[in-house]
This record gives C-alpha cells, sequence and structure tokens, in this order.
C-alpha cells in the first residue's frame, strides 16, 4: 500500500492541534470563570469536538511513527520523549510552586495528599488526585489541571498501537479498524444508557475513557492506511461528511459522527497545505497542559473579576508565551536529532509532521 504521499510531508497537522488546543483554552476560560460575559464561547466553540479532533490527529499521526520506527523500541523512545518531560515539569511545577497560593500551612500542604497527588499525576492518574490542599478551594472548579485527563486516553493509544500494528498485518486493515471503531462506538452507547437509565454520572465518566474514545482514533488510523483511496474520493467524502454532521446536529448518528470528523481534520491537515508551520516548533502540547493552572492562577489573583475580557486576552498571552518557553526549554531538548521539528527550522521544504 502507498504510504509515501507528499500530503505526509508537507501537512497543517502542527496548525491544527495548535488551534484546537487553543478552542480548549478558550472554553475553559469560560467555563472555570463562570462569566456570563463569556458564555458566546461556548456557543460557538466545543472542547469535546476540539479534543476529538485531537484523537483523530493522533490515530494518523502515530499509527505513521509506529510504521515509520525502526524497532518497537524506537518507537517507545519517541512516544516518552515527546509527551513526558514537559508533562513532568508541569506536573512538579504545580506541586511545588503552587504551595505559595495555598491556603494551607507547609505542613499541611506537604502532606500524604500532596504525595498522592504528584504520585498519581506522574502516572497519567490525574483523577485519583485532581487538588493540591488548599490550593483554589474557592473557586467554581478547584481542579489545579482538570485538562490532564486525555493524557492517559493518549498514553494507552500509544500502548495499544503496537498490538492493533501486529493485528493489522496479520488480518487487514479494514477490518481491524472497522471492528474496533463499531466495538468503541458501541461501548460508548451502552455506557450513555446505563447512565440515562440509572442517573449514575459514573457511566458517564466511563464513556470518556478510552474504549469510547477509540472510533476517533482508529478513524485517523484509516485515512493513514488509506490515504491513496481519500485522495482520489475527497471530494465526495468532504460533501458526505458536512451531511452527516449537520444531520448530528438535530438527530445523533452514533455510527457516522466519528469518521465524518475525521474526514474533515484528515481534508484539513492534508489539503489545503497552509507553510511549514513546524519550523517555529510544537506549541499545542504546551498550550494544552498548561492552560488550566494558569487561568486558575489569574482565577485567583482576583485581578479579573470584573473584567471577562481581559481574563481571556491575559489567558491567551501568557498561556501562549509559557508554551514557547516549554518548547524551548524543556520539549525541543528531549527529542530526536532526527525529529521533524529540529529538521524543520533549517528548511522549508515542508513539514513531516509525521516525525515525531
Amino acid at each position: 500500500m502507498q504510504r509515501e504521499s507528499p500530503r505526509l510531508q508537507a501537512n497543517n497537522f502542527d496548525l491544527l492541534r495548535l488551534l484546537f488546543a487553543g478552542t480548549v483554552c478558550l472554553v475553559h476560560v469560560q467555563t472555570l470563570s463562570g462569566f456570563g460575559q463569556l458564555d458566546f464561547v461556548t456557543r460557538i466553540l466545543s472542547a469535546a469536538a476540539a479534543v476529538k479532533a485531537f484523537f483523530v490527529v493522533s490515530g494518523f499521526l502515530i499509527f505513521m511513527s509506529y510504521e515509520r520506527s525502526s524497532s518497537l523500541w524506537t518507537y517507545a523512545g519517541k512516544r516518552i520523549r515527546r509527551i513526558y518531560p514537559a508533562y513532568v515539569t508541569v506536573v512538579m511545577l504545580c506541586a511545588l510552586g503552587l504551595v505559595t497560593v495555598s491556603s494551607a500551612r507547609i505542613a499541611e500542604y506537604f502532606s500524604f495528599a500532596w504525595v498522592k497527588y504528584v504520585v498519581a499525576n506522574l502516572l497519567f492518574l490525574n483523577f485519583l488526585q485532581p487538588t493540591l490542599p488548599g490550593v483554589f478551594a474557592t473557586h467554581h472548579i478547584p481542579e489545579v489541571n482538570g485538562a490532564l485527563w486525555t493524557l492517559k486516553i493518549e498514553v494507552m493509544f500509544y500502548l495499544s498501537v503496537p498490538l492493533f500494528a501486529y493485528l493489522i498485518r496479520r488480518l487487514s486493515p479494514l477490518s481491524v479498524i472497522l471492528v474496533t471503531y463499531c466495538a468503541s462506538i458501541a461501548y460508548a452507547m451502552l455506557m450513555t444508557a446505563f447512565a440515562e437509565r440509572t442517573g449514575a454520572e459514573y457511566y458517564v465518566q466511563l464513556a470518556r475513557q478510552l474504549p469510547g474514545q477509540l472510533s476517533y482514533f482508529m478513524a485517523g488510523a484509516f485515512f493513514y492506511y488509506f490515504l491513496p483511496w481519500f485522495e482520489r474520493r475527497s471530494t465526495s467524502c468532504v460533501v458526505a461528511a458536512v451531511v452527516a454532521l449537520v444531520v448530528n446536529t438535530v438527530h445523533p448518528l452514533p455510527f457516522l459522527e466519528p469518521f465524518a470528523l475525521a474526514t474533515m481534520v484528515a481534508f484539513f491537515g492534508l489539503f489545503l497545505y497552509c507553510g511549514n508551520f513546524g519550523k517555529y516548533g510544537d506549541f499545542s502540547y504546551g498550550v494544552y497542559i498548561l492552560h488550566v493552572p494558569i487561568i486558575q492562577l489569574l482565577l485567583g489573583s482576583r485581578w479579573f473579576d470584573e473584567s471577562p475580557w481581559w481574563l481571556l486576552g491575559t489567558t491567551i498571552g501568557l498561556t501562549m508565551i509559557c508554551a514557547v518557553a516549554m518548547w524551548h526549554l524543556v520539549e525541543k531538548r528531549f527529542l530526536f536529532r532526527g525529529s521533524h521539528y529540529l529538521v524543520a527550522v533549517s528548511t522549508d521544504g515542508g513539514s513531516a509532521t509525521g516525525r515525531k
């Protein structure tokens, strides 16, 4: 199967991920602050859709990363180097730095709850201890960094890719992707039905976990493995996807929505090239893992109680500055020399986003 389309080298996935991270950031400014003046943000933007789109991009790029890796260890090394250094930095900066804004005494702050926060978060188990003693306790939502819940799903994606790739080689890409896709949607529908029947929030949370998100991940994988097919039928696929997404707003189409969303992400990512955005770096990860603590700190300062627009603007500016700093001081230093982000600095020949 041909996989060396020029679109694999010159694409917009870096730019799209930054836009998706920015969308989540903007929505969280409103949800964390509760400012009614910012309600328009959640009317025009959807953090849930942005996260799903992230998973689509991951499905495309991570399968490509695995297929291009010389060994399982090389693949694992790329994944660890890309996600963990910045993640550890954010977790420990919060754990150590937020003592300065905690209402708890030093001894109370560095208690078992602090240890549990550090250990749970370093293991991508944020849900076990999302708060720190005395930190943001009076906020509408007291979690230190609620956005981290998706990272455990992303890591589980990484762990599952070698198994899926093995099955794809033994069976066929279409059969493995289709069965996994349908099973994921069935699981999400089942959990949602249990939630509606019992009223238990527990099932809603289960629906959001790995099995329920695999449909988006595998839809992204489909467009990697069947890119030549998509290139020949892109127009008809996009038209069908737009129709499905519009209908989905008034009549849910659970078995079509993930694939329709993936179609649009793949089209904008692969067919409307906007230039070598990767030469500037990949700031999307920093934006995503930094924005919630920044918003919470700004809210805690009480400087913006009467200035929601200043809160929005300050959040955008400060988050971007911190994300750029994170990229240059932490993330970039751990990449393999062959990473496209390092290569792209010295060339304008395209954004080979898959070589992460």
